[in-house]
This record gives C-alpha cells, structure tokens and sequence, in this order.
C-alpha cells in the first residue's frame, strides 16, 4: 500500500486539496488581520508562514496553520495597549519562543485530555458557524469581517440579527454566484464525474472561484442588474513584482523588551495559540480518513517557530485552524505537502497575481465555506453521538450549543465540564458493584476507588438490611483512598447494631494493606 504521508507520493490528491485551501485561506486571513486591526499584509504573511514553515515542521499530514479569529479580540486589544503593531510584533516573537519552550516541557501532552464527544461537537458547532456567517456574504452583505467565530460581534450585532440585517441589503448578482457556486460544487463531487481524471485533478472551487470572476466581469458590462460592488470583491494590495512585495513587510520594534505589557502579551498570546493549536490538532486527527496521529509537542515547537517568523516579517500570530484544515481533509489532502503548498500558492499569488485576485467575488468563496462547514455538521453525525448514549451525546450537544452562543474556547471549556461530569458519574457507577445472593451480600471494589467515591459507599452501606451478611472484596482495586477504609471502618463498627455481619475478604494479590493483612 503507498505511503500515504509521502509528501512526494500523493500529488494527485495534495495539489487539489491545496488550491481549495488556498482559496478558503486567502478571504480568512484578509478577513482576520481587518478584525484584529492590524495591516491586511500582515494576514498574509501569517498565512504563508503557516504553510510554508508550520507546514513542514509540523508532525501533522493534514493539519493547516494560518492567522485564526480566535484571537481577533487579543491582537486588537494588545495592539491599542502597547500603542503601535511594530510593538507587537514583538510580542508575536516572544509568544513564538515561549511555544517552543512548551514544546520541550511536553506541555502538549494536555491535547490528550479533550474528551472525544467534545471534540466532534466543536467541529459540528464550526460547520454551523460557517454556514451561518457565510449567508450574509451569499446575499452580498459583508459588513461581518470573513473568518469570524464569536456570536457576538464588535458592532453588537450577532450571528442572527446580522443575517436579518443582510436582507435589506440583497445583492442579486451575489446570489446567482452563490446559488451557482453551490451548484457546481455538488455535481463536482457526483461519482458519475468523479470517475472521469479531469473531475479528479481540477478542484470543484477552482472552477469557482473561475466562474465567479467571469460573471461579475459580465453582469460588469452586459447586465447591471446584477453588478456586482467592488465591496464585495476580495481587496488585497496590490504589488509589482518582489521587491514590491518585501516592502510591505513590517520589521518587529524590540524596544519594546523594556515594556512589562509585551511579556504578558507574549504569555497571553502563546497559551492561548498553543489551546487552539492543540484542540485543532486533535479535531485533524479525528477527521483523518486514515487515522494518523500527530505529535503535540512537536506540533507546539513548530508553531513557536512559526510564530517567532511571523513575528520578525510583520505577520499576525498563528495558530493550526479548523476550517482551513477541514478544507483540506475533505478536499483529499492526504499529506503536509498540501499543507506547503497552500503556503506556496498565497505567496506566488500575491506576488504574480493580486490583481486577478482582487475581482474574485465573496459570494463563491461564501459557497465554497458553506459546503465546508456542512461537511463538518453533517446530520448523520448527531445521530451516531445521539445512538452512543446520553453519556456522549449531552456533552457534544452542549458543545454545539455553547460554542454557538459565545466563542471557541468558551464553548469548548463548557463542553469539557460537562464531559468530565460524565466521566466522573461512570467512574462513580463503576467504582463499586453489590451483589446479593439470599441473605448474603457480596460488595466489591473495582479499579481505583477515591474520596469521590465516599457518598456511593455510603449510600450502598445503607442498602444493606438488617440480620445479613457482607462480604467486602477490595482484592482488584489498584488504589483505595483512606477516605475509603475510615467509612469501612466506620461501617464495621456500627454493623452489630444493625445485625450485619461483615467479612474482609483476605487477598495477598491486594496492593491495599487493608485487604492483603486483614484478620
């Protein structure tokens, strides 16, 4: 079977998959660097790092890094506080070298920790993100910056007043290239065509992207009904050549090492890069069709990397970034080579081609994230966490809710308080089993039982009836909280009273002194 992490052996599925990503990325990262109040450039230059670096020194196949929304708020605020972007900068810098130190203290082992049900409800919550905040740009209405998350946004508008508002301001020509967009994307991906090599190398947004440039030049010229305004256009800066291009950058101001507000910066910056980068990765890792894992720690010291060359050529801080990598995964990308060449495309394009990239209308790229974020929230998905159990399903449907209504990381730590709820009811159930067999009782204690499990020994002392007998059989717990042995105990001395009469059941296998000396 081929390699299917060989960045050289699976070109005709990372080409593709790289152009999608490529122009799913472009709109994010101008949209991104708008919101968080910084130079447009500078969302390009964190997306071409985060391919082209991130990429290749990451451990991840299928993972995509890039300037994320997530800290839209962070950036604007820092910028205003350490007065000028040069200054902050600097603290990209400092983020980016305090990641790497992560990295070596293994701190990326937390990414482990997310549970499973609330991993898939945040790419479920994300896919109905996407699809609600890419209906105002599919009716070209885009007062909403591309790439936003957070239900409430700067204006105090929300997701859903923000749609009500955009249909008062209905662009016709907008929807025809949506509803169009949309059309070519599903019959791209009918098996009938697929079979064909054309419908295999040429990615369904690519003819997009192609279309949507041709009608609006038409409706342009031939029908101005439907014209489409130059706001609703991507804007990026346009530049001759690269000597052009290397002006644009912005060099870090590193006297800013004397302000104490960079260092908290910094640390604010590089945890909060560091949770979503981990968080993405493991949502990655869930959608690879092949399974793979990837290394946290050695993704946290290529995003420190990253990060520290983001900083030095004026770019936004990065992090790896759900939409760009679900972009990726469901486009075919099958290794870090799509990844790169993203990267190689943002920078080539905004060399060679900015001009050809400035008559792209929002309203195919809308389409494009819309058929994304469906992908990700997919109702059969609600029906397999829903068949799992309520276990599974509350956590993931909290997730949904929470993330929804506030922001990523806000909604993910409300979906892990419920996780741990139920994994700590499962343990509580589990910790302990009663057996009865006429007047006879057998109690046992399974895995590790702890303090927590105090008030469920108890109330299973209490089910015990008078004139009986119990056997307390500690022997297959590895660990036994004293907590536990003092309400034993205790149980033990009141037990004659009640007319129960309580065996220790001896085991030398017992790591418990308890069990393994008990006369």
């Amino acid at each position: 079977m081929r390699n299917v992490s060989n960045p050289l052996g699976n070109l005709s599925h990372d080409i593709p998959a790289s152009i999608v990503v490529f122009l799913v990325a472009l709109p994010l990262c101008l949209g991104i660097a708008l919101a968080s109040g910084a130079p447009m450039f500078a969302g390009i230059i964190a997306g071409i790092v985060g391919g082209l670096v991130i990429g290749s020194l990451s451990g991840s196949n299928v993972s995509v890094s890039g300037p994320a929304a997530g800290l839209t708020t962070i950036v604007i605020a820092a910028i205003h506080d350490l007065g000028s972007f040069p200054v902050f900068l600097c603290a990209v810098v400092l983020a980016g070298a305090i990641q790497v130190g992560l990295g070596f203290l293994k701190a990326g082992s937390i990414g482990h920790f997310f549970p499973s049900s609330v991993i898939k409800g945040m790419l479920a919550a994300i896919g109905i993100i996407l699809i609600l905040k890419q209906i105002p740009h599919a009716l070209g209405y885009d007062r909403d910056f591309e790439g936003d998350e957070s239900f409430v946004q700067p204006d105090g508008q929300n997701t859903f007043t923000e749609i009500m508002n955009a249909w008062e301001y209905v662009t016709p020509g907008a929807i025809v290239i949506c509803l169009v967009s949309l059309a070519i994307i599903i019959l791209w991906e009918r098996p009938a065509l697929k079979k064909y090599a054309f419908f295999q190398w040429v990615p369904s947004p690519l003819v997009v992207v192609l279309m949507g440039i041709s009608a609006s030049l038409v409706f342009e010229h031939s029908v101005p009904f439907l014209d489409i305004p130059a706001e609703h256009l991507v804007a990026i800066q346009a530049s001759t050549g690269v000597s052009d291009f290397l002006t644009q950058l912005t060099l870090p101001d590193f006297s800013g090492l004397s302000n104490s507000k960079v260092y908290f910066t910094a640390l604010t910056l590089a945890l909060v890069a560091s949770l979503e980068s981990l968080l993405s990765l493991e949502a990655a890792d869930k959608m690879d069709p092949f399974k793979r894992t990837t290394p946290p720690n050695r993704e946290l010291k290529a995003q420190g990397i990253g990060n520290m060359i983001s900083g030095l050529l004026g770019g936004l801080p990065i992090t790896a970034v759900i939409v760009r990598s679900s972009a990726n995964i469901s486009s075919g990308g099958r290794s870090r080579a799509s990844t790169i060449m993203h990267g190689a495309w943002l920078l080539l394009a905004v060399i060679l081609i900015p001009r050809f990239l400035n008559l792209i209308p929002l309203a195919c790229l809308a389409a494009i994230l819309i058929m994304t974020g469906f992908k990700l929230t997919k109702p059969a998905l609600y029906v397999g966490m829903l068949r799992k159990g309520i276990s599974q399903f509350l956590p993931f449907i909290v997730t949904v809710a929470a993330i929804l209504f506030t922001n990523l990381l806000i909604g993910i730590f409300i979906g892990i308080i419920v996780g741990v709820f139920f994994v700590l009811r499962s343990n509580f159930q589990e910790a302990l089993s009663l057996v009865k067999h006429g007047e006879n009782y057998l109690l046992r204690m399974h895995k590790d039982v702890s303090f927590l499990n105090k008030a469920l020994l108890r109330q299973t002392f209490e089910k015990i009836p008078r004139n009986t007998n119990l056997i307390i059989d500690g022997g297959d717990s590895q660990f036994i909280d004293a907590d536990i042995i003092e309400t034993i105990e205790d149980f033990m001395l009141n037990a004659p009273s009640r007319h129960i009469q309580v065996e220790i059941k001896k085991s030398y296998a017992s790591l418990n002194d308890f069990f393994r000396k008990h006369d």
